[in-house]
């Protein structure tokens, strides 16, 4: 007797040539049923797949086949309708972008972090290391010296990325040697951004966290051209000249053209608390920073981010402060989650999807 659940357990080993995912995760399988020795369902492809037909059908009655020899597979191949909204990623629910005017105010801690914080709420996380000419994932992550495997699927090489701290993660640095420069003109690191995206075995995932390099150049348009981003989080420092940097970035999503929501705004290095006085409150860069952001934005500020030793140490040492057990400091990237959720409900309730960006 032919087992309903068996041949679902098959097909979940089917994966799309071009994503990687399986057919029953990318809901690709319909009208699935058993009559007796017959196996029917329909694989439902998208307009530009047609040439996908020979492999799933093979791929999908061999297998089958293999398990139960009397089996007569039946396979219905019918077309997606095309809609307004694509991706390259169907399987990813939520792009974030995570961007800032200016280098050196945390965004790569924030990012990690804010990822970290989203697994622990029992979410599946990816995170996308754009930051090409300074890729500190491998450092923070603690990936120094660990490269990304290469699966062939119907005869293309792709990546897959590393999984460790419970997340998923991509980096030029795990393919470059650490004191490797990069020296590359816009359209390659463009090239590589598309390479993450196309090249790579995303799995399902509620969020997809990508660490943006500073400012608003080359990479973030191809990006939100590659991408349809969900939303926006702008990362700055309390100080004048970090956030007269963040309102251009802020300002890049919201071109008529672009229209990227923004979710909120993460002000880091709010202050500095020494270890041994961790009551005490120095403002070094000054105070209000994030707030005046927000409001420029008409967004919110999703959280306020300490400078202290234990969050520096953490990324330098390949264990983040989210990665470790205890630590009194988490509770700050924990309440930036929360907000971060609720923005990212709000936006989705209000907002619809957000669109590739066409550049004429």
């Amino acid at each position: 007797m032919i087992d309903n659940n068996e041949i679902i357990k098959i097909l979940r080993e089917i994966k799309h040539p071009n994503t990687g995912v399986d057919i029953i995760s990318s809901k690709m399988v319909s009208d699935f049923k058993i009559q007796g020795e017959q196996v029917v369902f329909t694989i439902t492809l998208k307009p530009q797949e047609d040439n996908l037909k020979p492999f799933l059908n093979a791929s999908c009655t061999e297998e089958i086949t293999s398990k139960f020899k009397e089996a007569k597979v039946l396979i219905n191949f019918t077309k997606e309708v095309k809609n307004d909204v694509s991706t390259p990623l169907p399987q990813v629910k939520n792009i974030i972008a995570v961007a800032s005017g200016k280098g050196g105010v945390g965004k790569s801690t924030v990012s990690l972090n804010l990822a970290l914080s989203l697994r622990d709420q029992g979410y599946k996380v990816g995170l996308m290391d754009a930051d090409l000419y300074g890729p500190s994932m491998p450092t923070m992550m603690g990936l120094q010296d660990q490269k990304p495997k290469v699966q062939t699927i119907e005869g293309k090489p792709k990546l897959m990325p590393i999984f460790k701290h419970g997340i998923h993660s991509i980096s030029l640095g795990y393919l470059l040697e650490p004191e490797q420069a990069v020296v590359l003109r816009g359209p390659r690191l463009g090239g590589i951004i598309k390479q993450f995206v196309f090249d790579c075995v995303w799995p399902a995932l509620d969020f997809l966290i990508i660490d943006l390099p500073p400012g608003t150049g080359d990479i973030q348009l191809t990006m939100v051209q590659t991408l349809p981003i969900t939303g926006a989080v702008i990362v700055t420092t309390p100080q004048e000249v970090a956030v007269a940097d963040a309102i251009k970035a802020l300002n890049m999503f919201l071109l008529p053209n672009v229209k990227v929501p923004i979710l909120g705004v993460v002000e880091n290095m709010s202050w500095f608390s020494p270890v041994e006085l961790p009551d005490n409150k120095y403002f070094i860069f000054g105070k209000g920073g994030g707030k005046k952001l927000a409001e420029f934005g008409n967004t919110n500020l999703l959280g306020t981010i300490p400078l202290i030793q234990g969050i520096r140490e953490g990324g330098d040492q390949g264990t983040p402060i989210m990665s470790q057990d205890s630590n009194d400091t988490k509770r700050y990237f924990e309440e930036c989650a929360v907000s971060f959720l609720g923005a990212i409900e709000k936006r989705n309730a209000d907002i619809s999807k957000t669109k590739i960006v066409r550049v004429n």
